[in-house]
């Protein structure tokens, strides 16, 4: 076994490699960009060596740094960890020649699944069913939307050299190809340096199904059985369980014997992920699961396969590349109950969800099981990475158990400082078809309407708002018995300054009901009447107060200057965050509908698409293809029609 290992990664995924290694005995190094500088991984880590700008392709992405950090460092090996460069042939060819230990596959196996398109012929070639589709040379538009015509509407765009849900396009119509392709192949060009795109059919009840698999140098392959992906937004897992809903053991054996067929027919070594995708119309059978494509990597929900098989596979990864067998064979492998995976994003699902930069303020997730992630509070979410702050893992004897504990962390978890899904989540797991195993890869988009924040949990949230701001000052009583108020077990509530000057004061004349202001406006709220019995998550600051309830957060502000914030224009069209304009789809004075896009701005590896709130004219546009721009940058202003 090597004694140093350098992590060519960050985040989550690097903390979670360390920990491992740390466990092992070996000595870990960490890399990090300028925005990065103190990050979590870095603190982590036995040392850290700078590798350049914060943009990932001038520091993360770039091979030549990572293997002179390796250099410099003294390490023996290098793990790419998922993303960035970990499923780059030609970066772990440059690793192996520089005398360092690869923790992945053969550079040969990643090139032969590392496009869809040729891992779909290697793997037709070698028995495993794929999915019908267009795999062709010929990348003009035209000569694809005939092929696309062929297929049969819907169809998939996607990018050979795609992954993690960028690079993919659902197009309903042959109305809607040429945008759709020319969006796919931009964004593909622009994460993989690679515009080459396949078609496939669009399954209409799809349900993504992957099986771990894992070889050694010894030429022993074993599969660690199914994962179900299937809850996806944007092609992206939302959440993740194993072993799969609904699978039996006659089809679960077929996979994962098409699975292992799969590896083996690359000579692969180490971890990957087989994805399936399965027609569940009518039930998983194997007849109606087909190939789809091979990540050769450690996936980002690893972790509920290590839950139900009690296997480390980051130290098998490791154990693996220093050449070592296989921990346990085949038969040394069985399901030891069910997990669930959910993944906490920086984003907010009000807008779109759009990606939500700042510092954690509060940052509290209490999973029964694990938490994985890069960050703590104080930490910030940066506009250069991929918004993830966190993974919650459950594990339980069963489905119902598992899924009871993940709906009850997500709906327990506090974060302030950015905008995060954690109220989304726990919704989604409430849905009465997720509970009985209805699911499909459209789960999401079908019931998006009960997703939504319910009012009731609204006028909650300000109820408690009022609560923690005006509640201690109101003692029913009049004695010296704390309010009834229960605040959350996080707080120090001896030591509370608030009530130490505000809470006692017998003879003070105190309304009830307080202004606040609440994202830019100011309303006056009353003191809910069960007041002095009310349950309230929070804190307060000098001049407001934060709370949570059903994993949604509410900043409030009691004290700014002059009559309020500054209320935008509401046909302003601002940047949500930085980024870079990459198409205008409208000009000054055009006419434009709701709904309309009217431009793309390229962030955090995403393309986000901008629309008209409202029919109207473009009164002034400032955007330009081509242009950085800042947040809350004004882009473009609609001006509605007069009545």
């Amino acid at each position: 076994m090597f004694s140093s290992l350098l992590i060519a990664n960050r985040g989550e995924i690097a903390c979670r490699i360390i920990r491992t290694a740390r466990a092992m005995g070996i000595r870990t190094i960490a890399v990090y960009s300028d925005a990065d500088a103190k990050a979590l991984h870095v603190r982590s880590a036995d040392e850290a060596v700078h590798i350049g700008p914060s943009p990932a392709r001038e520091s993360y992405l770039v091979g030549e740094k990572i293997i002179a950090a390796a250099k410099a460092s003294g390490a023996e090996a290098v793990h790419p960890g998922y993303g960035f460069l970990s499923e780059n042939a030609e970066f772990a060819q440059a690793v192996i020649d520089a005398g360092l230990i690869w923790v992945g596959p053969n550079p040969a196996s990643i090139t032969a699944m590392g496009l869809k398109d040729a891992a779909k012929k290697l793997m037709a070639a070698a028995g495993v069913p794929v999915t019908p589709g267009y795999m062709g040379e010929d990348q003009d538009p035209a000569h694809l939307a005939i092929e696309a015509g062929k297929i049969g509407y819907p169809v998939l765009i996607k990018a050979v050299a795609g992954g993690g849900g960028k690079g993919m396009r659902l197009v309903e119509s042959a109305g809607d190809f040429a945008d759709a392709l020319q969006s796919c192949q931009r964004e593909a060009a622009s994460s993989f340096g690679n515009a080459h795109v396949l078609i496939e059919k669009y399954i209409q009840r799809p349900r993504h199904i992957e099986v771990q698999v894992f070889g050694d140098s010894h030429g022993n392959v074993v599969h660690l059985f199914e994962r179900d992906c299937s809850l996806q937004r944007r092609h992206q897992k939302v959440i993740e369980e194993a072993p799969a809903p609904g699978m039996d053991e006659a089809t679960r054996e077929e996979l994962c014997a098409a699975a292992v067929k799969a590896a083996k027919a690359v000579d692969y070594v180490g971890a990957g992920t087989i994805e399936f995708i399965a027609d569940a119309s009518e039930g998983l059978r194997a007849d109606r699961i087909w190939f789809m494509e091979m990540n050769t990597r450690l996936q980002v929900e690893h972790p509920v396969t290590e839950e139900i098989t009690g296997v480390d596979l980051v130290e098998w990864q490791l154990r693996v590349a220093s050449g070592e067998v296989l921990p346990l064979m085949q038969e040394e492998l069985s399901i030891n109950g069910w997990a669930m995976e959910a993944r906490l994003y920086a984003e907010d699902p009000a807008k779109g969800f759009l990606p939500s930069t700042g510092r954690l303020g509060t940052f509290k997730i209490l999973a029964p099981n694990r938490t994985e992630t890069g960050v703590e509070e104080g930490d910030a979410i940066s506009p250069f990475y991929d918004p993830m702050v966190a993974k919650i893992v459950v594990h339980g004897l069963n489905r119902y158990e598992a899924w009871k504990g993940l709906r009850k962390a997500c709906g327990m978890t506090q974060v302030s400082g950015v905008t995060t899904n954690a109220g989304f989540l726990e919704r989604l797991l409430g849905q009465p078809a997720f509970i009985d195993e209805d699911i499909d890869t459209g789960f999401i988009a079908r019931h998006a309407a009960d997703l939504e924040v319910p009012d009731e949990l609204h006028e909650n949230l300000l109820d408690d708002a009022a609560t923690i701001l005006l509640g201690m000052s109101l003692n029913p009583t009049a004695s010296w018995h704390p309010p009834s108020i229960e605040y959350s077990y996080f707080d120090n509530f001896e030591a509370d300054p608030w009530r130490q000057n505000y809470g006692f004061r017998l003879n003070a004349e105190w309304g009830r009901s307080i202004p606040m202001n609440v994202g830019g406006e100011t309303i006056r709220q009353e003191l809910p009447d069960d007041y002095f019995k009310r349950r309230v998550e929070g804190r307060r600051s000098s001049d407001g107060a934060v709370v949570f309830r059903g994993g949604e957060a509410l900043a409030v502000r009691t004290r700014w200057e002059g009559s309020g914030h500054h209320h935008a224009h509401d046909g302003d069209i601002l940047s949500p965050m930085p980024g870079k304009i990459i198409a205008v789809e409208v000009s000054e004075g055009q006419a434009v509908t709701k709904g309309q896009k009217l431009l793309t701005l390229e962030a955090m590896k995403m393309e986000h698409s901008l629309v008209a709130p409202f029919d109207g004219t473009v009164a002034e546009l400032s955007a330009v293809a081509g242009a950085q721009v800042q947040v809350e940058a004004l882009l473009a202003r609609i001006e509605a029609l007069s009545e």
